[in-house]
């Protein structure tokens, strides 16, 4: 005898989707139901610190741009404090979502540069943010990091940047620096491959 189910079946594992938008930054999918859109806004008001824009673009292994990505920011303070992990007073978020021009696929965020971040057994790592994309096609999103060009000394006694075993990948994650303003772009494959974290 088979056993009627009285809910619904587990349906098979899925990509994002084109409901990302939707559900997760609704005000640029222009559905206007926020007074202010959840992660827009990622450091606050009253941040302290060196004021930078990131600009990119997210591409596939053709260089066409991903226009559907959305990217999710983690990031220390100036101080290099992550919120809920020490004093941080000045209302800092830390955390934001970004979506790309639906048209060009070009992503731009403010935020201000983060400090230097204390690691695992008090080692520092250089100032950087974490990024995590979902976009269609991709089943589970992706963790990278973003460095900063000038902080030469930083990055090369970074921990992390030398887990990386060839060095020439280490490139990926690093942004250029044009005064404050920072060029990172995301290559999700092919021979520019951005470097991705298993975490």
């Amino acid at each position: 005898m088979v056993q009627k189910l009285n809910y619904l079946k587990e349906s098979a594992s899925q990509t994002a989707g084109p409901y990302v938008h939707i559900g997760l930054a609704p005000g640029a999918a222009g559905f206007d139901i926020y007074r202010t859109e959840l992660g827009h806004d990622i450091i606050g008001p009253n941040a302290k610190g060196d004021r930078i824009t990131i600009v990119g673009m997210v591409t596939d292994g053709t260089g066409a741009p991903v226009k559907d990505v959305l990217i999710e920011v983690w990031q220390a303070n100036a101080d290099g404090t992550y919120p809920g992990q020490g004093d941080v007073e000045d209302g800092f978020r830390g955390w934001g979502r970004v979506i790309p021009d639906f048209d060009t696929g070009e992503f731009s965020f403010e935020t201000v540069k983060p400090g230097v971040v204390m690691g695992r057994n008090g080692r520092p790592m250089a100032p950087h943010l974490n990024l995590w994309l979902v976009a269609r096609g991709i089943n589970i999103g992706l963790n990278t990091r973003l460095y900063f060009g000038d902080e030469v000394q930083a990055n090369a006694a970074d921990p992390v940047l030398n887990l990386i075993e060839h060095t020439h990948r280490r490139n990926t994650l690093i942004a250029k620096a044009d005064g404050s303003t920072y060029q990172f772009d995301i290559c999700l494959q092919g021979d520019d491959e951005t470097v991705f974290f298993d975490i």
